[in-house]
């Protein structure tokens, strides 16, 4: 089994690797960092960090030549599972509104737009550090073990307004309702850095690695 996290130039590669490695130690897996279309489409999971801006996101993903076809192959027509992490969950949506609008892959419909704290003056953007995960969907396998209250660690700006609730699996709130954990079919993204949210994180990307949708 082997698990690739994609190298697009936009992520927290070697923090994602790490983690990725150690929740699969017990586990009969290979983790690489690829930018390889080629190991993407023969990867049994794959993962799709991301930090920055949606607009600069897509365009470092899309500059590789063939790659954007190669996720299609795997996660859509061979279904197999898929987790984007930050922006690489955001990514997932219609489209991106940050720095004008910008086309994203479209696997889950929304669209992605500045956090709104109108509500609260005394928060700030970004929303940056650690909140209480409200699970939506207990029973989905990539939260197993994980609970209402239970911190993961946050660093956006902008956030996934998904069209249809059915698709958030976990949210937080800030300012509002925010999205934190997405999927549908053998796709899932978190807005929070699993990498960095220590034992919560960690069992999410167990439970990933464990996954079969």
């Amino acid at each position: 089994m082997k698990t690739v996290i994609i190298d697009y130039g936009s992520g927290n590669l070697r923090s994602a690797e790490k983690s990725t490695v150690r929740a699969a130690e017990n586990m009969d897996m290979d983790v690489i960092v690829s930018s390889s279309p080629d190991d993407v489409r023969r990867a049994d999971r794959i993962i799709l960090p991301g930090v920055g801006a949606f607009k600069d996101c897509m365009s470092g993903l899309t500059s590789i030549g063939g790659m954007r076809d190669a996720l299609e192959e795997a996660v859509i027509s061979k279904e197999r599972p898929f987790l984007g992490i930050c922006v690489g969950m955001q990514l997932l949506a219609d489209a991106g509104l940050e720095h004008g609008r910008t086309e994203g892959l479209g696997w889950i419909k929304g669209v992605v737009e500045k956090i709104s704290i109108d509500n609260d003056p005394n928060l700030k953007i970004p929303h940056m550090g650690w909140n209480d995960l409200n699970i939506d969907q207990k029973n989905h396998p990539i939260l197993r073990g994980l609970r209402n209250g239970d911190h993961a660690y946050f660093v956006h700006s902008y956030q996934f307004n998904v069209a249809d609730k059915k698709n958030i699996l976990a949210h937080v709130d800030y300012g509002g309702y925010i999205s934190a954990v997405v999927g549908r079919d053998n796709i899932a993204g978190t807005q929070f850095h699993p990498e960095k949210s220590q034992a919560v994180g960690l069992r999410l990307i167990e439970n990933f690695l464990k996954w079969s949708p």
